[in-house]
Parts: C-alpha cells; sequence; structure tokens
C-alpha cells in the first residue's frame, strides 16, 4: 500500500509566500474611486496566485504530490457589493500558468471551502451563497486547468437541533444542485455534529466519496471502533478517479482535544496505517496540522526505519 502525504495551503517553510492576503470591504470603501478599489483587488488576487504557484514550486522540489489550496485567493469574491466583478476575466493567465505547470509537476489538487459553505440548510439565502462560492471553486479550478471531479471538501452542515431532519434537508437540498456542482463535492465527518455512521448514510445514498478525518471521528462518534465501518468508506470512492483521501491531525492536548496540534502523533498514525494495510493500493493523508509542510516533513522523518515502513520520496512511503 502507498501512502502519500499532503498539507494544507500555506508553508511554514517558504517565507512571505501567503496565498491568503486580504482586503476587508472597509477598506474596499474608504477607495472613492471603484474601478482603482477593483483593481486594487485583483493584485492581491495576483499575487495571491502568484504565491500558490510559489507553493506549487516548492512542493514539487520537496517531491510532494498532494495540496489543499487556499480557498481565499480571491479577496471579497463573492461579496453582495460586487456581484458584478467579473474576477477570473483579469486573473486568466496567473491561473494558466497553475494549469501549465501542474502538467508538467501533477499533483493531487482540493480545497476545503469555509465552513459557511452549508448544504444542509434551511434557509434559502444561504443556500444560494453557499453554491456561489461553490460556483467559484469551480471556475478557479476550471482556469487552473484542473479536472473539478472530487476537489472540495465539505462538512454535512448544522445540526439545527434534529440531525435526522438535517440530514433529510441535506437530501433535499442536493435534488437542487447543479451536477457539475455535485461531482465536486467530498464529505467529511466533523467534531462537533455529524458522525462517521451519519456521513456515511449521505454518501451511500448520493455517491459521494467519504474523506474520513481520524482526529474528528476521536472526539465526535457513536463508537469509538471505525474498521467496521473502514469497507464503507472506501467503497464510497469507486466511483472516483482518484484514490482513496483522508485528514490526519493530533488533538493538540487533552483540554483542547478538538484543535490541531502542532505536529502529528507518529504513532498514533503508524497505528491507523498498519490497521488499514492491504485495503486500498493507494491512500492520500492530509496533514491539517498547524506547521504545514513542516509537521509533513517532521512525519516522514519519524515513518524512517519506522517497521514494514519503506521510504519512496519525501512525501512517501509504501506499507508492506
Amino acid at each position: 500500500m502507498i501512502v502519500k502525504l499532503g498539507y494544507v495551503a500555506m508553508s511554514v517553510e517558504l517565507q512571505n509566500a501567503s496565498p491568503s492576503q486580504t482586503m476587508t470591504f472597509a477598506q474596499f470603501n474608504k477607495i472613492k474611486d471603484r474601478e482603482a478599489a477593483i483593481r486594487k483587488l485583483e493584485r492581491i488576487a495576483e499575487s495571491n496566485i502568484d504565491n500558490c504557484l510559489r507553493l506549487l514550486k516548492h512542493n514539487a522540489g520537496n517531491q510532494i504530490h498532494f495540496f489543499r489550496l487556499s480557498s481565499r485567493l480571491i479577496p471579497l469574491a463573492n461579496h453582495e457589493e460586487l456581484l458584478d466583478w467579473d474576477f477570473i476575466k483579469p486573473l486568466k493567465e496567473s491561473l494558466k500558468k497553475i494549469g501549465d505547470y501542474l502538467i508538467d509537476h501533477p499533483m493531487r489538487i482540493d480545497f476545503h471551502p469555509d465552513h459557511f459553505v452549508v448544504l444542509n440548510t434551511p434557509n434559502k439565502d444561504i443556500l444560494a451563497n453557499a453554491l456561489k462560492t461553490l460556483v467559484m471553486h469551480k471556475n478557479l479550478l476550471k482556469g487552473m486547468e484542473i479536472d473539478t471531479e472530487h476537489r472540495c471538501v465539505l462538512h454535512v452542515g448544522g445540526g439545527y437541533e434534529d440531525k435526522e431532519k438535517a440530514l433529510e434537508q441535506f437530501i433535499h437540498n442536493w435534488g437542487y444542485i447543479h451536477p457539475s456542482i455535485q461531482r465536486m463535492i467530498m464529505l467529511e465527518n466533523d467534531d462537533t455534529t455529524f458522525t462517521v455512521k451519519e456521513t456515511l448514510y449521505l454518501c451511500e445514498k448520493l455517491g459521494i466519496p467519504m474523506v474520513f478525518d481520524y482526529h474528528h471521528h476521536l472526539a465526535n462518534h457513536e463508537e469509538l471502533e471505525w474498521k467496521e465501518d473502514w469497507e464503507r468508506i472506501i467503497n464510497t470512492w469507486r466511483i472516483s478517479p482518484l484514490p482513496v483521501k483522508m485528514h490526519i491531525s493530533s488533538p493538540r492536548s487533552e483540554k483542547e482535544y478538538r484543535a490541531h496540534a502542532d505536529f502529528v502523533d507518529p504513532e498514533m498514525f503508524l497505528e491507523f496505517i498498519q490497521a488499514i494495510k492491504g485495503t486500498v493500493p493507494e491512500i492520500h493523508c492530509m496533514i491539517e496540522a498547524k506547521q504545514k509542510d513542516a509537521a509533513l516533513f517532521q512525519l516522514m522523518r519519524d515513518m524512517q526505519g519506522a517497521k514494514g515502513i519503506n521510504i519512496i520520496d519525501q512525501s512517501s512511503f509504501f506499507v508492506d
């Protein structure tokens, strides 16, 4: 079984390369000339995309084949006062550079849109805003010439004091979502509301791949044992051209159990990897740790010399 590690959006090793520089609407409003304010937004977005390319080059140089892009590449992209701003057009060339680079240096790329992207809301306006944000992600992926299938991880959404009803609301809303948006989505179990079994219910019913978050499961579960559901989780990926994906992180402390630690606990990770050994030919593990790429490099150092682990390159290993 091949294991490939990835990390999230920012590097702690690469200086001055934030892909999430922003501008508030209050700052935008202070610029009297609206056209000049929009040009400034475009310059910030351009800088974010340039930094994104720098991060991809950093990844290629360090043999990292899996990366989550920042969802904040374009500040104020969906603000209700800026609906007339066609932000993709001025960024076409920059986005294409990313697409060209990924042709020469293939990497699995995806997004994790913000928590306000909620698809099981009973509120039509909140749903419309969520879909608008997903359309923005689709346009970015298309601009980067990345196949949009299964590139956006979402949580199920809110419990709204009745989880069964909230799950059925997701199914109801799904029927109104355009197939091009549906095919982008993966669902993840979360740390406070929807457990593995509840997330699986939706994934199996609607044909959505499930991203298993091990740390979230430990924080929020019906029963602690997850192995009985593992086969079902794998089966949700049969419809996908991509290998199974999961999230890995460690609790910051017993007191702050849900918060992500700086690094990944190698024993916890190895225990998980040994438990799933042989169930899939390849699995991609997204590290959600505060130390980003430094956490990935540290985990790879921790894997060296571990029993049954054969290092392939700086971010991948084989488990026999």
